[in-house]
């Protein structure tokens, strides 16, 4: 009977914990990709040709950013020790829609909303900078919250092989922070993948094409994709005790 009475009990502590970590909410305050590949190893034409490619009105990020937000809101989510804020309460938010975010350039070629494609509602803002002062500020139009979320994507080019006869692959690099209600970072998730496909180059600079270079990233972000699956729940395992 008392071995019963223990085990009924610790059945309920175990059921009591679990109801209040989901009770925790986190509202996901960005969510974006930059469509300007990282090339800062490849020199001074290869930057040109990155340039033109983000300019270029066939290089669409749009599905693969769409995929991914699918993904994570339908699958990754159910991994995590809390709850996500329904999307229409955060972009809706009339504090939010008027936030102007720290750290990001308003004009030029440090302007990051000219490269970011940016799930509809939301606004880029740049984790690490400024002392977390975004997701500070974050913090207090969403006082309803245990935490604020950033979510990212960003893709660069790898070289394989040796010399200018090498090839590249396209890495795609996701960003998941989470931060508590005092502004300090819970964990950050940092996931690659890379693509299956290959890009020569010629005379040491990769080519840059659309045809080319948008297949790559589709294919690293599948790659990317299916690690997270995998990985998350161990990632998020113990989030719930930092909020």
């Amino acid at each position: 009977m008392k071995k019963t009475l223990i085990l009924i009990s610790l059945i309920f502590f175990l059921l009591s914990s679990l109801s209040f970590a989901q009770d925790k909410k986190v509202a996901v305050v960005t969510f974006y990709v930059n469509k300007k590949i990282n090339v800062g190893e490849f020199g001074v034409t290869a930057a040109i040709a990155v340039d033109k490619l983000s300019d270029d009105p066939n290089f669409k990020m749009e599905p693969l950013l769409t995929k991914y937000h699918t993904q994570f809101f339908e699958s990754y989510s159910k991994s995590f020790p809390f709850q996500l804020l329904p999307e229409d309460q955060v972009v809706n938010n009339e504090a939010y829609k008027a936030f102007v975010p720290v750290g990001v350039a308003s004009s030029g070629a440090l302007d990051i909303n000219k490269f970011a494609v940016v799930s509809p509602g939301y606004k880029v803002l740049l984790e690490k900078l400024a002392f977390h002062q975004n997701e500070k500020n974050m913090l207090k139009i969403f006082s309803q919250a245990d935490g604020v979320m950033d979510v990212s994507i960003a893709f660069k080019l790898v070289k394989i092989g040796f010399g200018g006869m090498g090839v590249v692959k396209v890495e795609a690099q996701s960003n998941i922070a989470l931060f508590n209600k005092s502004g300090d970072l819970v964990f950050s998730i940092d996931e690659s993948g890379r693509s299956k496909g290959v890009s020569p180059m010629v005379a040491g600079a990769p080519v840059m094409t659309s045809e080319k270079i948008l297949p790559m990233c589709e294919s690293a972000m599948d790659d990317l994709m299916a690690e997270l699956q995998k990985d998350m729940p161990k990632m998020v395992k113990k989030a719930d005790k930092k909020l």
